[in-house]
């Protein structure tokens, strides 16, 4: 994909990427397993690979390794439509991986391997498109970015060469085994909070950010932070959604059969920057969000699993129409 400096992205996301190797055998453990699918992975790059298969155009700032991985994750990027001009190759650290183990409905263990240091985290402040970053309508950060340097300044470089211009979404993005110590994470939360204008995160990642786990509170502290809107992701209670104007909607679940839970997250922020894209009120936007995180939940894969608008649709009306109301 080629665009030019004239035209803004609808969104930008920074932060990792990887190389899922998922069991294509459920059920069984991960040392008993034979056979392994390769995809697309890594927050951002998902997040940005949703967005894209509803339409936005999209592209992602991470670094992979200089390896056949990294050619892999390049080729993988412009088959899904998102731009990967500033995805670099980083010499010295090898693109990292991660496995899964899938026990449906509700166990999927995840194995990350990005040691000594993933290169996603290598990413430096002098490299940054400052122009692109203030330009593009939806700008995604997430907590990973956060958790080492170099990128934790490039990632609070770019947050303040946006200032307040278009959306700019913090997914919280909760991983405690990519901190050297976990302790030290909120003050750099707190901080980003007072750039974003849009904070998601599920109970855990919100009680990082804010100390508080109930999820109304959660939100209340989140828009206190400096967030216009608060998502609270509930797993099985559904989504809290709080804006800074009085609106509070809360959304159940889609309810489907799970085959794998991860990526469902990434479908979730996705469809979250489409609704936000599309002026949507909050409860529109969170409801599309949930159906396309349930269709990712059905299916095996995450980044080859992002659903289209017609699937999202399609879901939410089977839906509406199970429990005997409009869509």
């Amino acid at each position: 994909m080629t665009r030019s400096a004239a035209q803004p992205f609808d969104l930008i996301t920074m932060g990792r990427i990887g190389v899922d190797l998922y069991p294509l055998q459920s059920g069984v453990p991960l040392a008993q397993v034979d056979t392994f699918g390769k995809f697309l992975g890594g927050s951002a790059a998902n997040v940005a690979v949703a967005a894209a298969r509803l339409g936005r155009s999209t592209a992602v700032i991470t670094r992979t390794g200089d390896d056949p991985f990294g050619t892999y994750l390049h080729q993988a990027l412009k088959e899904f439509g998102v731009d990967d001009r500033w995805v670099a190759p980083v010499a010295a650290r090898p693109t990292p991986v991660a496995f899964c183990e899938i026990f449906p409905p509700d166990d999927f263990p995840l194995y990350f391997y990005r040691q000594p240091k993933a290169p996603d985290l290598e990413i430096h402040t002098e490299e940054l498109d400052f122009f692109a970053i203030r330009a593009t309508r939806v700008f995604w950060i997430t907590g990973t970015g956060l958790s080492e340097e170099p990128s934790r300044s490039a990632t609070f470089a770019a947050l303040k060469a946006r200032g307040r211009a278009g959306t700019t979404v913090f997914d919280l993005d909760w991983r405690p085994v990519f901190w050297r110590d976990p302790r030290q994470a909120r003050p750099y939360y707190e901080e980003a909070l007072r750039h974003a204008t849009v904070a998601v995160g599920n109970l855990d990642e919100c009680e990082v950010a804010t100390g508080f786990r109930e999820p109304r509170a959660c939100a209340e502290a989140l828009l206190a932070a400096g967030v216009e809107l608060a998502v609270v992701k509930q797993g099985p209670k559904g989504v809290l959604a709080m804006h800074r104007d009085g609106t509070v909607a809360e959304v159940p679940p889609v309810p489907v059969e799970v085959a794998n839970g991860l990526g469902a997250g990434d479908a979730f922020g996705g469809a979250l920057v489409h609704g936000l894209l599309s002026g949507w009120r909050p409860a529109d936007t969170v409801r599309h969000a949930n159906a396309a995180g349930a269709l990712v939940a059905s299916r095996l894969a995450c980044s080859s699993a992002m659903p289209t608008e017609a699937e999202v649709e399609d879901l939410l009306a089977r839906a509406a129409a199970r429990n005997g109301a409009p869509c």
